[in-house]
């Protein structure tokens, strides 16, 4: 796995040693940035873009969005058996500013309600088999995290069948392999 475009392209990203944390595959986060920077459906500025990465393993999503540019990226994580991997990559590529590693349980009304930023992006890559999806995008709402144009990206198994809350409309949705990515935007 390596970084695709930007200041630290070609850069090596390492993986887990369980199988326990599924990251994002090169194929699928080259398209997500396609769309990001062509797609009329949005606007969004990569190099002003505060971004939190939501069960972001092994970093993958969120390193991708700090070698291209973006002001800040928070990445939150609990699970003990990759917080080393992501830690070692952010050392390992020498990003040592412009983000912020939350060690808490995404699930906890609280972790979200914490946060203080207002995010451009935020990028949910939460376990295939993930019934709590509601739960996290209703606490989005409540903490007013996403900014006005902000955007919603989730990576599922292409099968899941995910209920939104009304508040989001879909604004793209691509399948990729067994897994497929689903743009979001809030409603007005």
């Amino acid at each position: 796995m390596r970084i695709i475009s930007g200041l630290l392209k070609g850069k090596k990203i390492f993986e887990p040693n369980d199988i326990k944390t599924r990251p994002l595959k090169d194929l699928t986060k080259e398209s997500i940035f396609n769309i990001l920077s062509h797609s009329k459906k949005f606007e969004i500025n990569l190099n002003k873009a505060i971004v939190l990465d939501l069960f972001s393993g092994v970093g993958s999503f969120g390193i991708e969005c700090l070698s291209r540019g973006v002001e800040k990226v928070v990445f939150v994580e609990n699970y003990e058996g990759v917080l080393p991997v992501l830690k070692k990559n952010l050392d390992n590529l020498k990003i040592n500013v412009n983000f912020e590693i939350i060690k808490k349980d995404i699930y906890k009304n609280q972790t979200i309600l914490d946060l203080k930023s207002k995010f451009d992006i935020i990028f949910l890559d939460p376990p295939y088999r993930d019934k709590n999806i509601e739960k996290i995008l209703s606490n989005i709402i409540i903490n007013k995290s996403l900014k006005n144009k902000g955007i919603i990206i989730m990576h599922r198994h292409k099968n899941e069948k995910d209920k939104f809350l009304e508040k989001f409309q879909i604004v793209e949705e691509k399948k990729y392999g067994i897994s497929k990515v689903i743009f979001l935007k809030l409603l007005d």
